[in-house]
């Protein structure tokens, strides 16, 4: 995936947190987004950004594809 790549974030659920993880020696939370059901949210990886946590259930589309999450309880 290159930076310039977009990822779609559907919350199926309230309470859906999406959480970027910082690059370099030391991986670390830096921003965090909570989506309430039928939320839509377009992120993207950066020069900051390596990777995302996402809690809860949702539907996640990459240009690799289509993923679900499970709910959080």
């Amino acid at each position: 995936m290159s930076q310039n790549d977009f990822i779609v974030i559907k919350a199926e659920e309230d309470g859906v947190h999406v959480i970027g993880l910082t690059r370099g020696d030391d991986t670390k939370f830096h921003h965090s987004e909570k989506l309430d059901k039928g939320e839509v949210m377009i992120a993207q990886f950066t020069e900051h950004t390596s990777a995302m946590k996402i809690r809860g259930k949702a539907m996640i589309q990459s240009a690799n594809g289509t993923v679900q999450s499970d709910s959080k309880k």
